[in-house]
């Protein structure tokens, strides 16, 4: 992953815009016809000059937590905006605690919202079947021209629903499996073999657990403990739920209920003798800590990351100079492949609530473009949260003299405006990143389950009920926490069975296979 990830684009007034697009040495025409089959714009739609006539606040939000210094980078980006565009924008977080329900509330509350992080995994494409999203198509040519030329055309049929655009795709192309972050010096000074299997890394939580006397997986256990389940055995989950999935990549028609399944039974078995070990506290459940932060402490030892947030991870014990050194294990070793991440992953949307989705384009085709607004929203304040490299494509954090202790990295989820051409690395920082990519190239297999569509609406009685069971019953059953593995799990199977979860599994099912038929994937 890591984990999220994997993980975020803005414009211009008219004299700005032509600039940009003679930078680009494309005209807007030309940008709209190479990809839009519709692009003469709304007639209805004010011109871009008089877009920005009128100064207008908007409102954006986006995924996961604020920054403490956010308010002092929106005052530099609104000083910016306010001079561009005529316009501020009052930029707010769904937090990670319980942030799909605060999402899903804030597009059905009416709720005045100009722009917001879209994604596959956030039902993006349920959400824009169900209306929630403007339609974009006839708007960008005109308000994110530099934008809709340089967005490849594929990764805008990856946000096409309906024969219509509802968001704009970030364009970095990127895989994020989930794997560990773990002390490798710790690993080294045990004298154990290099992650490769279950019974390696169970070797090495013993060994913590019961050498350096650390809690292997401290605070926040569930997700730690889930991906690796999921990636061990393979399990394809399917359409945003926990519980029904694919057995393998190999077999995507093979579709079961995953806690009915032989391997989840072994599974949660021997997770209540780690539980039993210690490997994760009795509290895991209720805590509010990322097992990330007590890696930093001294007081843990794996934390769950996709490949880019390890690099992340990794680059910030460096640059705090904790001593310790931090390796990374890939769960694609477990299979031997890997599939990319969909450009739908990480987007942004207009919710149809928008009173200024002109103005928002223009800031979001901006923010994407202009180096200047693109380093200030993903990398915070130059001169404070990072300088100069010795390149310029490369990047210092933090700024010389900077704590990081006092000032931490900036680290929005800025997933959705990222372009390629305008990320930079950061210098002395972690490699390994690159290194994965030349990895995962050769093993790459495209994703035949994410793409698919599930609007659960003809089943949303049973999807409650099933999900109600999954956190009172499953969460514990999957940590060990429990006395009773046997009894825990023939009532967590009785108590799905009654919510529906058959009814749940065959609509999983009909849905799948008409993805599966059309794109002839056997």
């Amino acid at each position: 992953m890591g984990k999220i990830k994997k993980r975020w684009t803005l414009l211009v007034s008219l004299s700005m815009l032509a600039s940009l697009l003679a930078g680009c040495g494309g005209s807007n025409d030309n940008a709209a016809g190479k990809n839009n089959p519709d692009p003469s714009g709304s007639n209805a739609s004010p011109s871009a000059s008089e877009a920005t006539a009128k100064k207008v606040k908007l409102t954006w939000y986006l995924v996961g937590d604020t920054h403490k210094d956010m308010d002092k980078v929106m005052a530099e980006w609104n000083k910016m905006l306010e001079k561009d565009l005529n316009t501020t924008v009052d930029l707010k977080f769904t937090t990670w605690n319980d942030w799909q329900t605060k999402y899903n509330l804030l597009l059905t509350s009416g709720e005045k919202i100009d722009m917001i992080f879209a994604s596959s995994w956030a039902d993006f494409y349920k959400l824009s079947k169900q209306g929630a999203f403007l339609d974009l198509t006839k708007l960008l040519p005109e308000y994110a021209p530099v934008t809709w030329g340089n967005v490849p055309k594929d990764d805008w049929g990856s946000v096409t629903v309906g024969g219509g655009i509802y968001a704009v795709p970030n364009t970095n192309p990127e895989y994020t499996p989930s794997g560990y972050v773990y002390r490798e010096d710790w690993r080294k000074e045990l004298g154990l073999p290099e992650f490769s299997d279950l019974n390696s890394i169970e070797a090495y939580m013993d060994a913590v657990k019961t050498k350096k006397h650390v809690t292997p997986i401290n605070g926040l256990v569930y997700d730690n403990v889930n991906v690796l389940f999921k990636s061990w055995n393979d399990f394809q989950m399917i359409g945003g739920t926990e519980l029904i999935g694919a057995t393998s990549y190999d077999t995507p028609r093979d579709i079961q209920i995953v806690p009915f399944t032989d391997k989840y039974e072994a599974w949660v078995k021997k997770m209540k003798e780690w539980a039993d070990k210690g490997y994760w506290n009795k509290n895991s459940l209720s805590s509010k800590q990322e097992a990330g932060d007590f890696i930093k402490t001294g007081q843990g030892a794996i934390y769950w990351r996709n490949p880019s947030s390890a690099g992340g991870f990794i680059n910030e014990v460096k640059a705090k100079k904790l001593n310790m050194d931090i390796g990374y294990f890939p769960f694609t070793r477990f299979h031997n492949y890997v599939m990319p991440t969909l450009p739908s992953s990480n987007a942004m949307a207009i919710p149809k609530s928008s009173e200024n989705p002109e103005r928002s384009l223009m800031v979001l085709d901006k923010l994407r473009n202009d180096p200047a607004y693109f380093d200030l929203m993903t990398y915070g304040i130059e001169g404070k949260h990072w300088a100069k490299g010795k390149d310029p494509k490369s990047i210092v954090i933090p700024a010389p003299g900077v704590d990081l202790n006092v000032t931490p990295r900036f680290d929005i989820a800025s997933w959705g405006w990222r372009y390629e051409p305008n990320m930079l690395k950061e210098e002395g920082g972690w490699d390994g990143l690159d290194k994965l990519k030349e990895e995962f190239k050769p093993i790459s297999k495209p994703d035949i389950f994410g793409p698919i569509y599930m609007d659960y609406d003809p089943v949303k009685t049973e999807l409650a009920a099933v999900n109600q069971v999954f956190e009172q019953y499953g969460k514990p059953l999957m940590l060990g926490l429990i006395p009773d593995v046997d009894a825990a799990l023939k009532t967590y199977r009785d108590k799905l069975k009654k919510a529906g979860i058959d009814k749940l599994l065959a609509y999983v099912k009909e849905q799948s296979y008409q993805y599966f038929d059309e794109k002839g994937i056997k």
